[in-house]
């Protein structure tokens, strides 16, 4: 959890005030891969119980760099009744949602979902599971919506899975990670986005995942600390693929949401962008502006984790480039690095730009009230 810097001796708790908020990333827990049999054609059942899942990583089950905490979870969010964290909807109302006047929540089942599968057809069909798990489970709390898991290294499958749940408001963005096969720009993946846009639904990519390949361009680090900081390197990879292949220019009213990536580091890759896009023009025709131009219209970004240099205001300098409109506000609940809404800015701003952040901005983004 992020501590608050500036003195703030009588912080009111976000539930006993007027102030609603929306959390950009909640990731609910299945216990059990079982949990999802109830949604799951047969043959992926036996496929799950004889075999289990085939991630594109370097090793067989679990993730390359296990976390300390179990889950990666805060110590409280063990729900009392019994099961892993974010597994409990009951126990996630009480302590996020009603706790936090919490009025959008949005839901990003992240993990073992099928998305990257080395075996695709049974990656699709776990993932058509997740979004049906999901319907059934989650979307039952009226505050909460979904997010749509896809196949994205199958972009058949990936589009048939938006055309799938596209209808149903529950469902506000379609999901994918940062680290991808390939670049997310190429033209392989070019359909999922066409379908998203066509279907008014952002792209919501968060960090993590596995295409096959280490984080860093020269092999596996030692350390989870490595990999943790390799989130935002994905990200300013993912994104910069994105501007230069020119997704922002050929797909008309597409939208890209980077969750759970940091957002500091985004001023000066722009500007890096900018520069050596002004010298190598020649190299890309298709591109009609200069790529902040891209970055600043078409990009939200999630603000957990927080950036905290010192003195921590300087954060709000990167805040004030990227636009006070483009950043939603997350908690990662139940992680271990959650962020208290409570905390998490080093000021207190003026009032309607604070409700803009907490509240508004994911509101117009999502289509929401």
């Amino acid at each position: 959890m992020n501590v608050q810097v500036t003195s703030r001796p009588d912080i009111q708790p976000a539930a006993a005030s007027k102030l609603a908020i929306a959390d950009g990333d909640i990731h609910p827990q299945r216990n059990a891969y079982k949990d999802l049999f109830p949604y799951m054609e047969q043959r992926w059942i036996d496929m799950a119980k004889t075999f289990g899942s085939r991630p594109r990583q370097a090793y067989q089950a679990g993730p390359a760099y296990p976390k300390g905490q179990p889950n990666a979870s805060r110590r409280d969010a063990w729900p009392p009744e019994g099961g892993r964290p974010g597994s409990s909807l009951s126990f996630m109302q009480k302590q996020l949602l009603d706790a936090n006047n919490i009025q959008l929540g949005i839901l990003n089942p992240t993990g073992d979902n099928g998305a990257s599968f080395q075996n695709r057809e049974f990656g699709a069909g776990v993932a058509t599971a997740i979004n049906r798990w999901v319907e059934a489970e989650w979307l039952i709390e009226p505050r909460l919506k979904g997010s749509i898991v896809v196949p994205y290294e199958d972009a058949d499958a990936a589009v048939a899975e938006i055309e799938r749940w596209a209808g149903d408001p529950r469902f506000v963005q379609v999901l994918m990670v940062t680290r991808t096969a390939n670049p997310p720009g190429q033209k392989q993946y070019w359909k999922i986005y066409e379908a998203a846009a066509a279907a008014g639904l952002p792209i919501g990519v968060h960090a993590f995942g596995f295409g096959g390949y280490p984080v860093t361009g020269s092999g596996w680090p030692s350390f989870y600390i490595e990999d943790m900081v390799g989130h935002a390197q994905s990200a300013q990879s993912f994104l910069t693929s994105m501007v230069i292949e020119g997704v922002f220019e050929r797909v008309k009213d597409f939208k890209l949401v980077l969750i759970e990536s940091g957002f500091a580091w985004l001023p000066p890759l722009a500007w890096r962008l900018d520069k050596l896009w002004r010298r190598l023009k020649e190299e890309t025709p298709h591109l009609k502006r200069a790529p902040s131009e891209y970055i600043r219209e078409q990009v939200w970004l999630t603000t957990q984790p927080m950036e905290e240099p010192q003195p921590r205001e300087h954060v709000l300098d990167a805040i004030d480039w990227i636009g006070w409109d483009r950043l939603l506000f997350a908690t990662d609940y139940p992680h271990w690095d959650y962020d208290d809404p409570t905390q998490v800015l080093p000021m207190p701003l003026p009032e309607q730009k604070r409700r803009d952040f907490f509240f508004n901005n994911a509101m117009k983004l999502y289509r929401q009230g």
